[in-house]
């Protein structure tokens, strides 16, 4: 499971300067410190998320390629291994002897000769990869969230600092830190463009996503792998899931994370058991320490009004982010937009040629427990400070791993569930 902090923990211990992502078009010359220009890429799960960051690794950079491969199911790793051999061609150097199932897979693709391995499975598995990724000395990509609770996160943070401490590269999978535009409005909201931001709205509002009925020879676990958008041990619910990256990107604009926060939820009509025991719907208020708010909405909701965005209001102006700026020095993004799951790649791997590597750990973890932050006080209907989320015991995650039972856990009912 990885290591657990017990100690608590104070918002001066967590936090830490962060590398400000910047896109990078030439990639240095010189040797990759194996003696050799290739980068041996490793792919630990093998979802279409996994098999897309595989993608867009070799896409972002010369002289990578994807060495081995794993997944817990064969048949996701077959349909990953004929899709990447297809469209990458020569970069695709995958044998069947570096492709592995199981629950253990992600320590062989780890032990397989790589110089880089991509996390692409469900978020609740993040920590326990991350850590014997850097305990084995390996660059990261990840896919976010990072965790689904906050021993997690903490797993998340101490694996961080451990790679700063190697020299070791993480990148996270908050591709907005990587678009040009919003990496050009970022910076005029932090030179004070906008004045003194006071309010931020976070929206991930759009209908319904994927669900795998169950099928009679699935057993529990299997069932919950198969379809883990629904269970909160795996995904973290949608909040955290999906709308972190909007509660990143207001993260990022405040250069801080919230102090608390105080909301709502439910679960109003994805009842089905099929859907497991998430909600289908939030709405958090967080605080900061300067007295800023965010206001931060998530709904996944068939027949419902779409609204995927960020507004962060200042006293000089307004913007949404990613394009414009509205107000007293008004600005808006001309310039080309070239693919940010490409451009999160290219800047990890040209920073580690660079003998730079960027390390963006502590950053996604932050955000993460921003997002989970906002599920404990929906879930309890409670508030729930930073300082009670980082040193939160609960552990959502079973300490063992095995294709057999394992029970749905009640819906979370304010008022009666447990702050825990």
């Amino acid at each position: 499971m990885g290591v657990r902090t017990d100690a608590p923990l104070t918002r001066r211990d967590f936090i830490a300067a962060t590398t400000a992502a910047t896109a990078t078009f030439l990639i240095p010359s010189g040797a990759f410190a194996q003696g050799s220009d290739t980068i041996k890429v490793g792919l630990i799960g093998c979802g279409g998320r996994g098999t897309g960051a595989a993608g867009d690794a070799v896409a972002s950079s010369p002289g990578v390629v994807i060495w081995s491969m794993g997944d817990v199911f064969q048949d996701r790793l077959d349909g990953s291994r004929k899709q990447l051999q297809d469209s990458l061609k020569n970069a695709y150097k995958v044998t069947n002897d570096r492709a592995f199932t199981g629950f253990d897979a992600y320590q062989k693709v780890i032990n397989s000769g790589v110089d880089l391995v991509i996390l692409a499975t469900p978020p609740g598995f993040r920590p326990i990869h991350l850590k014997a990724a850097i305990d084995a000395k390996k660059h990261v990509f990840m896919e976010k969230p990072v965790a689904v609770d906050a021993p997690g996160v903490r797993t998340v943070i101490e694996a961080s600092d451990r790679a700063s401490a190697l020299g070791l590269g993480i990148v996270a999978g908050t591709q907005r830190r990587h678009d040009l535009a919003y990496i050009e409005t970022m910076k005029r909201v932090h030179d004070g463009a906008i004045g003194d931001v006071h309010t931020l709205y976070a929206y991930w509002n759009q209908g319904g996503l994927w669900m795998n009925p169950r099928q009679a020879n699935w057993s529990d676990m299997e069932w919950q792998l198969r379809n883990w958008l629904y269970f909160t041990w795996l995904s973290g619910d949608h909040i955290t899931e999906q709308h972190v990256h909007n509660l990143d990107v207001c993260n990022w604009a405040m250069r801080a994370h919230p102090v608390k926060a105080y909301g709502m939820g439910g679960r109003q009509v994805r009842t089905d058991p099929a859907y497991g025991h998430v909600y289908d719907h939030f709405a958090i208020e967080y605080d900061y320490e300067n007295g800023a708010r965010m206001i931060s909405q998530c709904r996944q909701i068939d027949g419902t009004a779409s609204r995927v965005a960020e507004h962060i209001v200042g006293t000089k102006g307004t913007t949404n982010a990613n394009t414009n700026i509205k107000g007293a020095n008004p600005w808006r993004w001309e310039g080309d937009r070239p693919n940010p799951y490409m451009l999160e790649h290219r800047d990890l791997i040209t920073s580690i040629r660079a003998g730079k590597p960027l390390n963006e750990g502590r950053q996604i973890a932050e955000s993460t427990l921003t997002a989970i932050m906002g599920r404990m006080a929906a879930y309890t209907g409670q508030e729930v400070t930073w300082e009670q989320a980082l040193n939160s015991q609960e552990s959502l995650v079973p300490t063992t791993f095995s294709l057999g039972p394992i029970a749905t856990p009640p819906v979370a009912v304010p008022g009666k569930t447990a702050l825990k």
